[in-house]
């Protein structure tokens, strides 16, 4: 059913839980097995001209360091894993249309009603505009983590 399977990460604590469930979504349909990052240029652009260097040196750091924790995680030599400039939701969709990927995981904080992000999450726009399925996997409570 899964040829290819897709992990955007950012390195961020939300995103080991959708690591994991990529990776077990992988080995259960024996599939490829991708990881991308973005190093949002919208950041970039707002960045006042001075810092601009050194401010996408320390993004390009935060990805490279983000994909090996991914790696890492998943602890097998069958990754591939990308890094790419623009938009994230933009970009890691064009990233599962050329690697032609059957699913794109991703993790989410699962935010909802005035803890929700004006402009929606990365996921959220995934879920809406991606020709591929998306799985998203919420980030669990410290409390909810402890019952696991």
């Amino acid at each position: 059913m899964f040829e290819r399977v897709l992990v955007a990460t950012d390195g961020s604590e939300s995103v080991r839980r959708a690591i994991d469930v990529g990776l077990d979504v992988a080995e259960r349909f024996d599939a490829d097995l991708h990881a991308v990052t973005v190093l949002d240029t919208g950041e970039l652009a707002s960045t006042p001209e001075a810092l601009r260097e050194e401010y996408r040196a320390a993004l390009e750091s935060q990805a490279e360091t983000a994909l090996d924790s991914f790696e890492q995680q998943v602890a097998t030599e069958s990754v591939s894993t990308a890094i790419r400039d623009g938009r994230p939701e933009a970009e890691i969709r064009a990233h599962a249309d050329e690697i032609d990927a059957d699913l794109i995981v991703a993790g989410t904080r699962g935010r909802h009603g005035e803890h929700r992000q004006l402009l929606g999450s990365v996921a959220e726009h995934l879920v809406r505009t991606s020709s591929v399925p998306v799985l998203t996997v919420r980030q669990l409570a410290t409390d909810e983590e402890a019952e696991r």
